[in-house]
C-alpha cells in the first residue's frame, strides 16, 4: 500500500513524509511518549525521564513540537517561573500511531 502511494506522488508530498517531518529527530518521539505517560510534565522532569539530553536540545525540541501543534505549553505567572507541557488534541491523535509502534516493538523484539 505504501509503495503504491509513493509511486503515485512525490514522496515529499505524502502524508507519511509529513508525519515523519513532525516526529523526526533523536528525542521528539521520546518527549511525546513521556507526555503521553506522565502529563503534565515540567522541563526538569522531562530531563530526568530522557537523560543524556542537553537543556538546549530539549528546549529546541519542545519549541518545535509546540510550533507544530503537537504539545501545549502552559506558563504560570509566579516566581520562580513554572511551565508545564502536555499533549495537545492534535498530539493525542498521534498517540494511536505511537502506541502501535510500541506494540510492534514488543511483538518483534529480537
Amino acid at each position: 500500500m505504501i509503495k503504491n502511494y509513493i509511486e503515485k506522488a512525490n514522496f515529499e508530498e505524502t502524508g507519511f513524509s509529513y508525519t515523519l517531518s513532525l516526529i523526526s529527530g533523536k528525542h521528539k518521539m521520546v518527549i511525546l511518549y513521556c507526555l503521553m505517560e506522565f502529563e503534565p510534565v515540567r522541563f526538569n522532569e522531562l530531563k530526568r525521564y530522557i537523560k543524556n539530553i542537553s537543556d538546549k536540545t530539549l528546549s529546541a525540541n519542545l519549541k518545535e513540537l509546540e510550533r507544530d501543534g503537537l504539545i501545549a505549553r502552559k506558563e504560570y505567572p509566579q516566581i520562580p517561573p513554572k511551565v508545564e507541557y502536555r499533549l495537545s488534541e492534535r498530539g493525542k491523535s498521534l498517540m494511536k500511531v505511537m502506541d502501535q509502534l510500541c506494540v510492534w516493538g514488543e511483538r518483534n523484539r529480537i
